[in-house]
């Protein structure tokens, strides 16, 4: 999938504005609050920088991978932390769903990603094994029609703005095949969210623990 060739040489100077005009002089705000500003994040769903990568059926612009990474070297001129807000939802917080998912999933997620309605979060990494999917603690057990999860994940970024989680957890035996992912909102129950990170760097982007 790609952005046609006029399109996309109009979205790329709009974003070298949007870049240099907005995002630039938010940086010291950035910096102080440790927060992107909720208008900046307004606009760049307006922009639909939350579905560069989810195809145009599903509400997105459908970016090529070589259209996405000349928009990530624009963004790349501005604090990253602004980048992160977006970042999950047009990544590994979506692309599961795009290629793995059910065409029910994808109907029902998609759309809401793409437009910023809902912030995906890609769920894998753990205290005791950090992103070796193959050491996984979090377990996932079948009650009835439906799983109980149980576990902790770490460093998850943009927990404290997900609406819903993409979330590795194990299923059965030892190692990466026993391991499944599965599609988690955020507001079901047992569901907690540890304090925000306070990192050295990267002001401005969420990292918190998930708690299940």
């Amino acid at each position: 999938m790609a952005l046609d060739q006029e399109s996309f040489d109009i979205l790329l100077p709009t974003l070298e504005r949007f870049v240099r005009e907005r995002l630039m002089p938010a940086e010291n705000y950035l910096e102080e609050h440790d927060e992107v500003p909720a208008d900046i994040i307004e606009d760049m769903k307006q922009m639909g920088l939350f579905g560069l990568s989810i195809p145009e059926e599903y509400g997105g612009i459908g970016l090529s991978m070589s259209q996405e990474v000349q928009v990530a070297y624009e963004l790349g001129r501005t604090a990253l932390a602004f980048r992160s807000v977006f970042g999950t939802n047009i990544g590994i917080g979506s692309q599961g769903i795009l290629m793995d998912g059910t065409p029910e999933q994808k109907a029902q997620y998609l759309p809401k990603v793409a437009s910023g309605e809902l912030i995906m979060s890609f769920a894998l990494t753990e205290p005791d094994a950090g992103s070796d999917a193959a050491s996984l603690k979090t377990r996932a057990d079948l009650d009835g029609d439906h799983y109980v999860l149980n576990g902790s994940k770490r460093y998850i970024t943009n927990a404290p703005r997900a609406g819903a989680f993409t979330l590795m957890a194990r299923t059965g035996g030892p190692g990466a095949g026993g391991v499944s992912s599965f599609i988690v909102p955020a507001d079901l129950p047992g569901i907690q969210l540890g304090k925000p990170d306070k990192k050295m760097g990267q002001r401005g982007t969420k990292t918190c623990d998930v708690i299940l």
